[in-house]
């Protein structure tokens, strides 16, 4: 089944291109459906900024992306692919919560978002792909695709190398006969996600490799 295209949202996002040098574009909003489409589609995500202060929208000057035939997988990750079965869509309530777990470092993600993205999964927009071992969740990430565009949003793991296998496996869904167009964002990069092949490229290549990714069908795990 498609995704359901929900009700436009009410808000209107800045242009990323006019806040130059800040990361942060916008505050404020809310966290429907109707109003994430319209944020992703312009390239921005959500972020909360804190208990008592309004949403936080952000398109980094310098985004983090993974491309799709850059990814770095050592011997080691490889003999880790054979340990777990992958499944796509089937526990996905159960990523999000283990993402959202108040005892990780730099937890951001508040029940609020929780339930904007169980409500997107519902539509058919969030996607979660899991790692499983022995019958067990050991491992996943979680994401909004929209034609070309995979956002990745959180990812956990409770073996070693769990959401790793995940990303890989998230990668070969992405390479089709599309594959040279399709975007994995990661938002920002990070020292652990440099060392899986992440890049940086400046927000207005972003956007344009955005504008060009929204054009594509889903790939076929998600569609």
């Amino acid at each position: 089944m498609p995704p359901v295209e929900p009700p436009a949202t009410a808000w209107v996002f800045p242009d990323p291109e006019l806040a130059w040098d800040d990361d942060l574009v916008g505050r404020g909003a809310d966290l429907e459906p109707g109003t994430l489409l319209a944020a992703y589609r312009k390239g921005l995500f959500p972020m909360p900024g804190g208990p008592r202060s309004p949403m936080l929208w952000w398109s980094p000057v310098r985004r983090g992306v993974l491309p799709l035939d850059g990814l770095r997988v050592s011997r080691s990750l490889r003999q880790s692919v054979r340990r777990f079965e992958i499944r796509v869509d089937t526990a996905f309530e159960e990523v999000v919560a283990e993402c959202a777990d108040a005892g990780r470092d730099g937890g951001w993600i508040d029940e609020d978002v929780v339930d904007a993205y169980l409500c997107l999964h519902e539509l058919g927009w969030a996607h979660s792909v899991e790692a499983w071992r022995d019958g067990r969740l050991v491992g996943g990430l979680y994401g909004v695709a929209i034609g070309g565009l995979f956002a990745g949003e959180s990812m956990f793991h409770r073996e070693r190398d769990a959401s790793k296998v995940a990303l890989v496996a998230l990668v070969d869904a992405m390479r089709d006969e599309h594959g040279d167009r399709r975007l994995l964002d990661v938002q920002w990069q990070t020292p652990h996600l440099a060392s899986l092949g992440v890049v940086e490229i400046d927000r207005t290549e972003y956007l344009s490799r955005l504008e060009d990714a929204l054009l594509l069908p889903l790939p076929a795990r998600f569609g």
